[in-house]
């Protein structure tokens, strides 16, 4: 958002320099994002003089030019080589000396003067034409000067020049009050502690009843407040320097009079305001309603567009006319033939607005404000200065008088506040005068005050204080951030030390975990499309989230799922040449589930591509499954989990894979996606994909350490071969092995597997186990008598054939 320090300081005295302000604003909350100097010409004329030709004679060597000499009040007069056909002796012209940097209208590049020989002859500058200066679009020849101005005098106080600084202030979402030169006067009149003025409408006054409007609001839940009056015998007009000077400052193109003056008031007071021709308000009635479904109108750019049942519209007594609170319609908006116009301004619901600017893709400095919340006591006063305005500048009356629909008054908001609880967030203990001052600075009144607290009473255009949290954030902002010291005795929540289990710490321990071993971390959108979800409806949790007022089909839905997500992320990257991606990411998804809301924690991991590039050492291979388990038991080992057991997945995302279950609660589902699905993203590689619970690996998570003592007596390794059932996993034989022999068994491996013809349908594993004994070295008796149990538990529970 744009903002002008001269229009602020209208507002508010102000001897600070724009780069001070800036500092200001942005500790209040009002980012400034940068601060540019702008000028009703731009470069401002620098170096640019008037002067007078005192010699002017053909140039030998070029028939269309002349060489003359020019006095600009220095100590010698300057040669110039010109062009133009009207240079005469005697004539007081404009001159940009070298040096000077010109911007001629209808060139996106700048002109530098520089010192140059023109066929021959030296030119110590350039004599000037209106669109070279910026002052006009002739360039029939030089600019001229009826004038007595001393030679020397610079242009740029001879033409009027105004410079100015503006602002551009990266304005968030709730600070809607802000969104005017009147809100961001409001931080910066509690910041400095002076006095605002505001316009003053004393003078207003209707002058007759020529034109009387009839205003019926059908639909007061969309529109609470409806402003109007209408002005005739009106000239429509450019607008006088500077309103256009002030407007174009800012960003704001300069129309007419009568539309540059809403727009004057819209960003002066935050209020929108529309204007209609009145000759196009039929029967002279004006009715704010909703229209049938697909009802045809086309708006101001031209675009026949198809209302929605909910769209609010001002109609006259046989068609609407204007999309309210968002953009105007072809028919009724005020040209240079208007005489009488019908004055807008109005408290619409930010709901009804946004939801219609979204579904209309239609984005305008009016639904900027409505959709976030204008001030409701607002629109009356900003029609009597439009009012006003357009009697000064557009010499129209005051035909009717005043509409004003405000049938139920919108209330102050109400929030308890607790002088404990400000100390305490705040992190220092302020004095309760300082913090009465300031909330009394920011329109904010005390009542019901006590020694433990008091109630504040925040004005309703201020939609972001509505919590005892944003009470004590408005103090903190004005008292401001910088004047808050970093001291932990003073046993702030915000200011004390993390705990070691602090999902935010663990959260960054896997992180870094993962990032140490080439994984990039990766934030997708938490809206999605159904379609994706679709397929997969038979392994999601749940009903899906669907979103009310969505911005397209492809975001219309919360994700159940952070596959696709992450699928998109790596056709995106794959596109652009990076094949090899290691990716994680940590989210959130939703669901209903017996009618309630569902949130979920997960960390995600995708692997695709090749391990490691092509090297003459070294030949690259693909990513295996191993690669993705090793990952995921990295991530495992950060949180100190141990005691999972493996299991075959179920599950119609995965082509094949492993579930790894805690307590008999899955903990990580991973393994190789299904083609089907990443052929569908654009990918041709394989991708392995595991999704932790992350909810529930918090909750394992335990910040004690236990230390064990390294044993003194050797490790025993033997090896078995067994030959089983295909349907049997290694899994299984693990689990078996550990449940029969606890004290001594501290491994089980698989060195090999193998299955042929000659093992009659079965399959063979090769297995290790490490044995040791912590209280002494195993001798060869207890190890055979411990091999010999296993082996008969591996026959008892799984029919396993022993190889000798």
């Amino acid at each position: 958002m744009k903002t002008s320090y001269k229009w602020l300081k209208t507002l508010l005295p102000i001897n600070e320099s724009p780069e001070e302000i800036g500092k200001l604003l942005t500790g209040t909350g009002l980012e400034v994002e940068g601060i540019e100097e702008v000028e009703t010409i731009k470069g401002g004329l620098r170096d640019v003089v008037i002067g007078e030709v005192l010699t002017c004679a053909k140039h030998p060597d070029a028939d269309k030019l002349s060489i003359t000499t020019v006095d600009v009040g220095r100590e010698n007069p300057l040669d110039i080589v010109c062009g133009a056909p009207n240079v005469a002796v005697g004539q007081k012209v404009v001159v940009a000396t070298v040096g000077a940097t010109l911007h001629p209208l209808g060139s996106d590049q700048p002109l530098v003067i520089k010192k140059a020989k023109i066929r021959g002859a030296v030119s110590e500058g350039m004599i000037c034409a209106e669109d070279e200066l910026g002052t006009g679009t002739s360039h029939a020849g030089i600019l001229v000067l009826d004038t007595d101005v001393p030679n020397g005098t610079p242009a740029a106080g001879y033409f009027g020049v105004e410079s100015d600084h503006v602002f551009e202030i990266g304005l968030t979402p709730n600070r809607a009050d802000a969104a005017s030169h009147f809100g961001v006067a409001r931080d910066l009149k509690a910041v400095l502690d002076r006095d605002i003025a505001l316009p003053v409408v004393d003078e207003f006054a209707v002058n007759n009843h020529d034109l009387p409007m009839g205003v019926v609001v059908e639909n007061a839940a969309a529109a609470p407040r409806y402003c109007g009056l209408t002005v005739s015998n009106l000239t429509v007009k450019e607008s006088p320097e500077w309103l256009r000077q002030r407007l174009t400052a800012i960003g704001v193109r300069p129309i007419n009079n009568v539309v540059d003056i809403t727009n004057y008031v819209c960003h002066e007071l935050g209020q929108p305001m529309h204007a209609f021709d009145a000759a196009a308000v039929t029967g002279n009635q004006i009715i704010v309603k909703t229209l049938p479904e697909s009802t045809p109108f086309t708006t101001l750019d031209g675009v026949e567009r198809k209302l929605a049942a909910d769209d609010l519209m001002i109609c006259n007594a046989e068609e609407p006319m204007c999309i309210a609170g968002v953009f105007g319609g072809t028919r009724s908006g005020v040209t240079f033939g208007t005489t009488a116009i019908f004055l807008e301004s109005a408290y619409f619901s930010p709901d009804w607005i946004r939801r219609t600017a979204q579904r209309h893709s239609l984005k305008t400095d009016a639904s900027f404000r409505y959709e976030r919340g204008t001030d409701p006591n607002m629109p009356l006063f900003a029609l009597k200065r439009a009012a006003l305005l357009l009697k000064e500048i557009a010499g129209g009356v005051v035909s009717s008088d005043v509409v004003d629909l405000y049938p139920e008054p919108i209330a102050d908001f109400v929030v308890a506040v607790k002088y404990s609880n400000i100390n305490r967030l705040i992190g220092k203990e302020l004095e309760r005068s300082l913090i009465k001052s300031i909330l009394e600075k920011l329109d904010i009144r005390i009542e019901g005050e006590n020694e433990k607290g008091f109630r504040a009473i925040v004005p309703p255009y201020r939609v972001d204080v509505q919590r005892e949290a944003d009470i004590i954030e408005e103090i903190l902002r004005i008292y401001g951030f910088d004047n808050v010291e970093l001291s932990p005795a003073l046993g702030s929540d915000y200011l004390s030390d993390f705990p070691l289990n602090d999902p935010d710490k663990l959260r960054l321990r896997c992180s870094e975990t993962l990032a140490a071993n080439g994984f990039f971390e990766i934030i997708n959108n938490s809206l999605t499309k159904p379609e994706g979800q679709t397929t997969l409806a038979d392994e999601l949790p749940g009903e899906p989230v669907k979103i009310l007022n969505y911005l397209s089909e492809d975001l219309s839905e919360l994700r159940q799922t952070m596959l696709f997500g992450g699928l998109e992320t790596l056709a995106y990257n794959v596109n652009r040449r990076q094949a090899d991606l290691k990716l994680f990411e940590f989210g959130k998804t939703y669901h209903k589930k017996d009618g309630k809301y569902v949130e979920k924690g997960h960390l995600c991991v995708f692997i695709t591509g090749d391990v490691a590039a092509e090297s003459w050492f070294e030949k690259s291979r693909d990513v295996a499954f191993h690669d993705l388990a090793g990952a995921v038991q990295r991530v495992l080992t950060a949180m100190k989990v141990k005691g999972t057991e493996t299991g075959k997945i179920n599950n119609k995302i995965f082509q094949s894979g492993l579930e790894l279950t805690l307590n008999k609660k899955t903990l990580v589902s991973l393994g190789l996606v299904q083609s089907a699905l990443t052929k569908k993203a654009g990918l041709k590689k394989p991708v392995w994909y595991a999704d932790l619970d992350w909810d529930y690996l918090l909750k394992q998570y335990s910040p004690v350490v236990q230390y064990e003592e390294v044993t003194r007596f050797p490790e025993v390794r033997r090896d078995l071969s067994l030959v089983l059932e295909k349907s049997v996993s290694f899994d299984q034989l693990k689990q078996i092995a550990h449940r029969t022999e606890r004290k001594l068994l501290r491994e089980v491996n698989v060195f090999d597997v193998f299955e042929g013809e000659s093992l009659g349908g079965k399959k063979a594993y090769a297995l290790s186990f490490i044995l040791q004994d912590e209280q002494q070295t195993l001798t060869d008796k207890v190890i055979d008598k411990t091999m010999q149990r296993l082996m008969t538990s591996f026959e008892k529970d799984l029919g396993a054939v022993i190889r000798k």
